[in-house]
């Protein structure tokens, strides 16, 4: 190339191999973190990132995308895209089921004998006495939950792309401090911002049916996802894997400490 042409000044300028865009809702193949995955029998959520257990590549999610809070099978489909965004089983099965951290459910009804039996008889003496007040016996929560993750091994491993839509590979890990810049590329708002407002937090999470969950260890950031944003990886500014997204409001996003989850699924990068 000539340094200019009639006069004009010339360059080159290198932009690498050019796409076309595509939603993160869609069918991916190869599959990188940020785009629409999901077990069988639930909606969408996000496949987090690709990770490492036992030098096999596994996703990263939550248990709530890819164990259906603690229904699933270990071996069940997943897929990609999740059935809310057209993924049909087996067509669209990209991995099985690995493993995940069970959620402990506080507030469900109790299948304790003994309980049972005194709620019968409490329930009795108020009724004898005419009063319309009744109650039930429930499963404490033992102790917070610090995660909700899953991991899903793929069916071939042509199917992995190990890096996040529209954010690149993961560098490394890091602990979220306060003030901290992150980003996540997620099924429902695609690419977001946004800083670490609260960090060691206890929150409790509404998982539907009644279902009051808490947490603790958490980090609370700025708003930066919605529904369907479950599982996404919320990196740091050096692109450093901190946290995992999994619950949120209007307000805030809720993320488990990526160590935590690296420690209870014994993951690697």
């Amino acid at each position: 190339m000539p340094s200019e042409i009639d006069g004009v000044p010339t360059d080159v300028i290198q932009t690498g191999v050019i796409r076309a865009f595509q939603e993160p809702t869609g069918r991916f193949r190869p599959a990188p973190g940020g785009v629409s995955v999901g077990h069988k029998d639930i909606t969408a959520g996000t496949l987090g990132c690709w990770v490492k257990r036992d030098g096999q590549w596994m996703i990263l999610s939550n248990n709530h995308v890819l164990a259906n809070v603690n229904e699933a099978s270990i071996g069940d489909a997943i897929l990609q895209p999740g059935t809310h965004d057209g993924g049909v089983n087996p067509d669209d099965q990209i991995a099985t089921l690995e493993d995940f951290v069970p959620i402990e459910l506080g507030g469900l009804p109790s299948d304790c004998n003994i309980a049972g039996g005194l709620v019968s008889l409490l329930n009795a003496i108020a009724k004898a006495l005419d009063s319309n007040t009744r109650i039930q016996a429930v499963r404490a929560q033992a102790e917070g939950n610090t995660v909700d993750a899953a991991i899903a091994r793929p069916l071939k491993e042509e199917d992995v792309k190990a890096e996040i839509l529209h954010i690149g590979a993961i560098t490394g890990v890091a602990a979220a401090e306060l003030g901290m810049a992150l980003k996540k590329s997620g099924r429902t708002t695609g690419y977001t911002e946004g800083t670490v407002q609260q960090v060691d937090v206890t929150v409790n999470v509404n998982y539907g049916a009644g279902r009051t969950v808490m947490f603790t260890d958490q980090i609370v950031a700025s708003p930066m996802g919605k529904p369907g944003d479950s599982g996404s990886a919320i990196l740091d500014d050096q692109n450093r894997l901190v946290g995992l997204l999994f619950a949120g409001s209007d307000d805030s996003t809720i993320f488990n400490k990526i160590y935590n989850v690296f420690s209870k699924l014994n993951l690697t990068l």
